[in-house]
């Protein structure tokens, strides 16, 4: 039998087939790892639906079993999480090093048992990201934060509702204290909140539970702590924004025809605005977004921003639309200070792009070609697969665990599109 601890898979893909029919669209990424986290909150057992079959949705099963949580979760399904008999509150090194959201249980353990130990988070490399105003929001709550090689731990006799002012908008931190806040005593304000999707559909989930949360996808949340949360129903997440926006980007770069079912529109407001300005086509229904493209992109100028803005996660993968594009695309990342790693891979498909701290600047070419590239973290690595689909040639795209923290499976949707790209074992 093969040693199946030396196997690796890439994926291979052949370019210039323009996608055409119609997708739908996973449960999103970020919100499955923060609404994952706040079924430890509740005082039975509860049951999400359309959660994504990813691997960062893999880890944290793993990591509430080990806190003696029962679940029992069939993939593209549902999960049932009973927190009952988790008397756990560490988080292993490794179990913390395997998803960058493993910082939410810091505040569902504060939440749940009045403390938490959870290490550094791992996940993808693409810049810092700080976890000062997690901790200072935990602190405002009345817990003891220390951080010790690595390591944080939190703990508080009593939890209390008071007033948290972010420094900085800040999603993770903004989830963070709302699941610390869900059963402190009395009323948390937040103000400086992010505004994100995700945000308002974790406290979507916790008012499903009994929680009282009041005014997300505002700058100011309200959350009224309560003695006990209670599962009325299945809640089910909503659509990934990115897989959205990847696959409307994927349409437009292989100048193709896809609808793109089960999304929110309203959520890819950003998105749409810059396809409809490099020239493609976009139509909008209430869940469906079809999207079209015939002839040459012109190249566009944006900034990445937090939410409603140009997000972040979609910035490397428009970048792969734009590598033919007519003109100079300049892009200027806001968000995080090493977003730009897939650069390098995608300048061996031939890209041009020059790199100067937050600022790359894409000139255009007339076309790429196929070569072996390898992800450098989740984006970065959807980024070399819709340059692949529109170059000539082969592409063969390696460490594909990083593409597998976020998208369910992308190959089969691209396929089912008319993409010529398959998994092979090597």
């Amino acid at each position: 039998m093969p040693d199946t601890m030396f196997m690796k898979e890439r994926m291979l893909i052949t370019g210039g087939h323009a996608l055409q029919g119609t997708v739908h669209i996973s449960g999103g990424k970020n919100t499955a790892v923060a609404v994952i986290p706040a079924t430890l909150l509740c005082d039975e057992p509860c049951t999400i639906e359309n959660l994504p079959d990813i691997s960062d949705v893999h880890a944290l099963v793993d990591i509430l079993c080990s806190l003696g949580a029962k679940v029992n979760y069939e993939p593209n399904r549902f999960m049932t999480v009973d927190p009952r008999p988790a008397e756990g509150w560490q988080v292993s090194y490794r179990d913390s090093q395997r998803l960058r959201a493993s910082y939410y249980l810091l505040g569902a353990l504060l939440g749940r048992r009045g403390q938490a130990e959870v290490y550094q988070p791992g996940g993808c490399e693409i810049g810092s990201r700080p976890i000062d105003q997690h901790l200072k929001g935990f602190r405002m709550l009345g817990a003891n934060v220390e951080q010790m090689g690595g390591r944080i731990k939190a703990k508080a006799d009593v939890l209390t509702g008071t007033d948290v002012v972010f420094d900085c908008v800040s999603v993770g931190a903004t989830i963070n204290v709302m699941l610390a806040a869900a059963k402190a005593h009395g009323t948390t304000i937040i103000y400086n909140a992010a505004k994100e999707p995700h945000v308002v559909d974790l406290a979507n989930f916790l008012n499903s539970m009994g929680c009282r949360v009041k005014g997300a996808g505002t700058d100011v949340i309200r959350i009224r702590g309560v003695e006990k949360l209670q599962s009325r129903r299945p809640y089910a997440v909503i659509p990934d924004q990115i897989e959205t926006g990847t696959l409307m980007i994927a349409a437009a770069a292989t100048h193709g025809d896809v609808t793109i079912c089960g999304c929110i529109p309203t959520h890819m407001e950003a998105l749409t605005a810059k396809l409809l300005e490099m020239g493609a086509r976009v139509e909008e229904r209430d869940d469906a977004i079809r999207v079209r493209s015939i002839g040459d992109h012109r190249a566009v100028t944006f900034k990445t921003q937090v939410y409603p803005g140009f997000p972040t996660d979609a910035q490397p993968v428009l970048m792969a639309a734009l590598l033919r594009s007519e003109g100079c695309t300049v892009f200027v990342e806001n968000i995080f200070e090493n977003r730009y790693r897939h650069v390098d891979e995608l300048s061996r498909m031939g890209a041009e792009i020059r790199v100067a701290g937050r600022v790359a600047v894409v000139n255009g070419v007339r076309t790429l070609h196929g070569a072996a590239v390898k992800c450098t973290d989740l984006r970065g690595g959807a980024a070399l697969v819709i340059a692949g689909l529109s170059a000539e040639g082969t592409t063969r795209v390696t460490e594909l665990t990083h593409i597998d923290r976020g998208y369910d499976a992308i190959e089969r949707d691209l396929a089912a599109l008319g993409a010529q790209i398959r998994r092979e074992t090597t």
